[in-house]
């Protein structure tokens, strides 16, 4: 294990240890550059660092940036200009900023759209679950005769 990017440890390769709640090396990547948008060290527009570059600071295989970049895409954060590159997505990363992309070559992968509804399906699968979780223990009261254990 080696330490990384703000102090996070990861394996090699970005390969996660079994039962570890460490971030791939992926993650890490997309992290330290939705902190730098955060941070306006880059802003709406700017265009994001190339592969390489990535590759070089980070120590990573040209996947693992590739990877990095797609979730920042998939999120809202960054968005891609087909022979140009990737830049940081417009305005808080919405779905409604497509419009906003300085021009037709501008593609978003529907960041915005995509990530609030990826957002809302683990809240709903969550509440299922938790639904199904109280509904055992009210069918486990109930067959105790109604006794309750307090």
């Amino acid at each position: 294990m080696e330490a990384g990017v703000a102090g996070v440890v990861v394996g090699r390769r970005g390969r996660r240890p079994a039962g570890a709640g460490v971030p791939l090396t992926f993650e890490v990547i997309a992290e330290v550059l939705r902190e730098r948008i955060r941070s306006g060290g880059l802003r709406p527009g700017d265009a994001l660092p190339t592969q390489a570059v990535l590759m070089r600071e980070f120590g990573a295989a040209s996947l693992t940036v590739q990877k990095a970049m797609a979730l920042l895409k998939q999120e809202g954060w960054a968005v891609s200009r087909p022979g140009k590159g990737a830049f940081v997505a417009h305005h808080d990363h919405a779905a409604d900023d497509a419009d906003d992309l300085d021009g037709p070559d501008a593609t978003a992968p529907v960041g915005g759209t995509t990530a609030r509804v990826e957002a809302l399906e683990r809240a709903l699968t969550e509440a299922a679950q938790q639904i199904a979780d109280l509904r055992g223990r009210v069918e486990a009261l109930e067959s105790g005769g109604g006794k309750r254990g307090r």
